[in-house]
């Protein structure tokens, strides 16, 4: 598969967190509201696109040729870990208003489905390092473009009336099931008559 194929099927068509479901946890705790879920959504990308490329190293050159591919998992969450500890340390020093209002969901971050699922359909989908970097990139891309849009229909609907019960998480689910069917119109066909 070409890189825009790639970036075009992270992001709309397997989008983690409205096809796969991966990621919920941060993306109803942070799309509250819109600067937060951009911040959320930049560090995804980051970790996202270098974890693609340090797990592909990782199982490429390490797993592999010492015949330890069963411990890929363990492996996977140990660099996702690490490069979550690197991104806590440079958001605090950079913007501590954002490390602030990420809260707990940054240190989540580490065990956020997503991150370990795309690093894991890289190395199923025989990605090379190139491709699992694009990959992840558009993951996170995706991630974001997810957050973000949730995060202005919670704004929006903060403004409106909404029945009782509804309210909150309630109707965040709502939303993202209405955003999950939005993009059931992004599919391979899609994809094929775009790419050839």
């Amino acid at each position: 598969m070409n890189y825009l194929g790639i970036l075009i099927t992270y992001i709309f068509i397997s989008n983690l967190i409205l096809t796969h479901f991966l990621g919920l946890c941060p993306f109803i705790g942070v799309s509250k509201n819109t600067e937060s879920a951009v911040g959320m959504g930049f560090a995804v990308t980051f970790v996202m696109s270098i974890a693609s490329v340090v797990t592909w190293l990782v199982y490429t050159y390490v797993l592999i040729p010492l015949d330890l591919v069963y411990l890929q998992t363990i492996a996977f969450i140990l660099v996702i870990a690490s490069l979550v500890q690197l991104v806590e340390m440079i958001i605090q020093k950079i913007s501590a208003p954002l490390y602030k209002a990420l809260g707990i969901f940054l240190p989540l971050i580490t065990t956020n489905c997503a991150v370990l699922g795309i690093a894991l359909m890289n190395i199923t989908s025989n990605y090379s390092i190139l491709e699992s970097f694009t990959g992840g990139i558009a993951a996170g891309l995706g991630f974001m473009l997810a957050i973000v849009l949730m995060a202005n229909i919670r704004e929006r609907m903060d403004l409106e009336y909404v029945p009782k019960p509804f309210r909150g998480v309630p109707m965040a689910f709502i939303s993202a099931g209405l955003m999950a069917l939005a993009f059931m119109a992004f599919d391979r066909v899609l994809l094929t008559n775009l790419l050839g």
